[in-house]
């Protein structure tokens, strides 16, 4: 199946601790959806918040990787990206780390794959509290970046990896602060999106998107 990009409206949510690296104001609006076969969640798992882990009743299906690159046609990267993309950070985790397995937690497409997934640890870490974690996987995810792109060049997955390096750099030298909101709500706390095959981040992020591979653009 090949994933139509679609939009979902969620309102806004102002991020406390607004960096020097870039605006921390989270506009949750035009969420894109690229995988709409199963709606994101409005809750997250956040360890250690006093809410179990989710149980999984059944063996997790087979996950098949990425074949030369054809990133829109895995149904595992692009629940990744929505979850990512709504601030579930824990099951963006989950449904990445699954995907790095498949492809034997080798080569250039695992070690990108290996850096959204510390990235999206460095989210969890946000929503725990704990600034010292958060450096710690951004930094991780730069260096698993830097490595695919010395390997393959500037592009894999449909990402800009120059501009994510530079994100997950600008994460770990200005960590964002967790948000106030109940426990366990789902809500992103990184300005860019992930936005496959489109833009990335840099500049101002609410500017207009333009096509081209994705660099974090909010």
């Amino acid at each position: 199946m090949s994933p139509t990009a679609l939009t979902t409206t969620t309102g806004v949510a102002d991020i406390a601790g607004a960096g020097s690296i870039q605006d921390r104001r989270v506009t949750m609006g035009e969420t894109p959806r690229f995988y709409h076969d199963a709606e994101p969640p409005s809750q997250t798992y956040v360890p250690g918040r006093g809410v179990a882990r989710p149980r999984r009743d059944e063996p997790a299906p087979a996950v098949a990787p990425v074949e030369a690159d054809a990133w829109a046609e895995s149904p595992a990267y692009l629940r990744g990206v929505d979850l990512f993309n709504a601030g579930c950070y824990w099951e963006a985790h989950e449904a990445w780390e699954a995907l790095w397995l498949a492809h034997g937690r080798r080569g250039p497409t695992a070690l990108v794959l290996k850096g959204l997934i510390k990235l999206a640890a460095a989210g969890v870490k946000v929503r725990q509290g704990r600034p010292g974690g958060v450096r710690s996987h951004a930094r991780r995810a730069a260096d698993h970046f830097a490595e695919a792109r010395a390997e393959v060049g500037p592009s894999l997955l449909g990402l800009d990896l120059d501009a994510w390096i530079a994100f997950a750099r600008s994460v770990a030298d200005d960590p964002p602060a967790e948000p106030v909101v109940p426990e366990g709500s789902a809500v992103r706390v990184f300005t860019p999106e992930l936005r496959p095959g489109g833009p990335g981040p840099g500049g101002d992020a609410r500017r207009r998107r333009s096509a081209g591979p994705s660099s974090p653009t909010g």
